[in-house]
């Protein structure tokens, strides 16, 4: 094994997408006839927070209905032993990174295992179907909604991704369209700083020309050469 570096790797829908979770941009992106956009913001669930909330309750069906996949239970086994740092940043909202074994995993989306109150800020695990209106524990405000970041909301706990950003010596990105900010610039931050970039992706992406390297194929494929590879 070689002498540990700090390792920062950014997961996006393409991981995920292997295991059968549909990633809601791509061209069939559209649930009941809506764009993501009409139930992923903040004006959308005051508009039509029942909408919403359906819209949340069929995506965790869905995630019940997969398993992590060969990409997942290889970042799984490196995170158990790399010797350095790491962390693990999804854009992914699914628990399939945990349930493959994995500890060092940030969300920087939210989860949809999870539920927050827009009053006090508590989350709670969601486990079952959340109705518009239901009642925070520790506030006792209506106010509860899916814990999952909308668009135009701020990505969850950026100062620490960009604090393991600085410190990186290797920076990997998986299934990731390169499209989407602040997550597009992760590669750009970690080679200002002087990382190793490489990209695994299913194919080139928006963001491929800042990569040191690209390795195009299914994540399943790639990640689990790349992870026996730096753990040899």
């Amino acid at each position: 094994m070689p002498a540990p570096c700090n390792i920062v790797i950014l997961t996006g829908a393409g991981i995920s997408a292997e295991s059968g979770l549909a990633t809601f941009r791509g061209p069939g992106g559209l649930w009941e006839g809506h764009r993501v956009e009409d139930v992923c913001t903040p004006e959308a669930l005051a508009a039509d927070a029942e909408l919403v909330h359906r819209f949340y309750d069929a995506r965790r069906a869905a995630l019940a209905t997969v398993e992590p996949n060969a990409a997942h239970l290889a970042l799984a086994r490196l995170d158990r032993e790399w010797r350095g740092e790491l962390l693990i940043v999804t854009q992914n909202v699914d628990d399939l990174h945990e349930r493959a074994g994995a500890n060092r995993v940030l969300h920087m989306h939210g989860e949809l295992l999870s539920a927050l109150c827009a009053g006090c800020g508590e989350r709670v695990e969601w486990a079952g179907p959340l109705p518009p209106g239901s009642v925070c524990g520790t506030c006792m405000s209506p106010e509860m909604r899916p814990d999952i970041v909308f668009f135009g909301e701020m990505p969850y706990q950026m100062e620490r991704i960009e604090r393991a950003l600085g410190e990186a010596d290797l920076f990997v990105s998986v299934g990731t369209s390169g499209a989407v900010y602040p997550a597009a610039g992760f590669v750009q931050g970690a080679r200002y700083h002087g990382a190793d970039t490489l990209e695994l992706n299913l194919e080139a992406s928006a963001g491929s020309a800042y990569f040191a390297e690209t390795r195009l194929g299914p994540a399943s494929v790639l990640v689990p050469a790349w992870v026996d590879a730096v753990l040899d």
